[in-house]
């Protein structure tokens, strides 16, 4: 079981974000539609720390959100942002030496410090989760009805046969042809996009009120990250659950989203509704993914059109993150000298309606 953190004396970075006094709890930031109360899932000062040979490296630095039913929360950065991993530690799969302070709660049950048995009651049951990789999140020597009869009766006391009747109807409901004879297939047998449907049925089968999308569709082509997109939209609608969407894809987010939350060095650096971030982005973090966006209905030609964005540099070694922003040393910007030793707190942007920014910067200056 990951060891818990002590008192908020002894937690990297304090309070911060997403405590009682700070801008991520209570009314401030932190979901679909910024209230606890009505939350499934509710994340307040999460933080994550690992131990190595170097000393801890604090990979998540204070986040907050919340999940109401039939809501989606995007979360969005580039790989090693923290993103995953806020995840699998408030389901309590990350390796033992991990360090985890803050709160989770679902159904307004703690998951943070919770034991290994009940977590696995929600798991599947309370929150589904789908990987980003099928062909290694499936058992290749195993028939995928088999695995999708294992998640059910996980979860519910049923006979091996209703079970299996259970897994085609699940297998159908997800829009796989011939769903009592893909029963007998194996993984290798289906392709990326049926994989990714399987996996989506797994973690439908316990019935979950809140499902994560871990990169989703990353793998897949575009036409058929298309299909699973409005797939998951359907199923939510049809279901009324709370989905999480953790991806580096903006193009994705734009379609899906109600809430989005930018993350970068394991810290929210912005977050608001869809229509705020991708309208009037504020932190220069955001404004750079935004700008590295190719516009596909862009009717100028390509030697008119703007070039792409680029982030020079690399993220900050989360064993030694730097004592102001993360983002200061590949700021474009870099105007304001306190974010070379303040950390920016994340604050209301002027004129949004639920839009908050950890910046230094004016959305007129940034």
């Amino acid at each position: 079981m990951m060891a818990v953190g002590g008192p908020a004396a002894d937690r990297p970075g304090g309070a911060g974000p997403g405590s009682a006094d700070g801008p991520g709890g209570g009314a401030g930031p932190g979901g679909a539609d910024g209230a606890a109360g009505s939350a499934v899932l509710a994340v307040r000062d999460l933080r994550v720390a690992f131990r190595t040979r170097r000393g801890l490296a604090h990979v998540v630095n204070g986040i907050s959100y919340d999940v109401p039913p039939g809501r989606t929360l995007a979360i969005v950065g580039e790989s090693g942002s923290g993103k995953s991993v806020g995840i699998l530690a408030l389901l309590g799969l990350l390796p033992a030496t991990t360090q985890v302070w803050g709160s989770a709660t679902f159904d307004g049950a703690e998951l943070v410090g919770r034991s290994e048995d009940k977590l696995r009651q929600v798991r599947g049951a309370g929150i589904g989760m789908v990987f980003q990789d099928p062909m290694t999140s499936l058992n290749p020597v195993l028939t995928v009805g088999r695995q999708v009869v294992e998640a059910i009766r996980a979860h519910q006391s049923v006979p091996k046969a209703a079970a299996r009747s259970r897994a085609a109807e699940l297998l159908a409901e997800v829009g796989i042809p011939d769903p009592a004879s893909r029963l007998d297939a194996y993984p290798h047998e289906l392709s990326g996009g049926m994989r990714q449907r399987v996996m989506i049925a797994v973690a439908l089968a316990g019935e979950p009120r809140v499902l994560i999308a871990d990169e989703a569709t990353t793998a897949l082509d575009v036409t058929v990250q298309a299909q699973i997109l409005e797939l998951i939209r359907r199923l939510q609608d049809e279901r009324g659950m709370g989905v999480v969407w953790i991806t580096h894809d903006l193009g994705v987010v734009a379609g899906i989203a109600d809430h989005v939350l930018v993350m970068y060095a394991g810290r929210t650096v912005e977050e608001g509704s869809a229509a705020e971030m991708f309208g009037a982005p504020v932190h220069p973090y955001t404004r750079g993914l935004l700008g590295a966006m190719p516009v596909v209905d862009d009717p100028r030609t390509a030697r008119e059109r703007d070039p792409l964005l680029t982030i020079p540099g690399l993220p900050p070694d989360p064993v030694a993150l730097p004592a102001g922003c993360a983002f200061f040393p590949r700021c474009p910007i870099r105007a304001d000298e306190r974010c070379a030793h303040e950390v920016p707190p994340l604050t209301p942007v002027a004129g949004g309606r639920r839009h908050w920014a950890a910046t230094f910067y004016s959305p007129e200056g940034a």
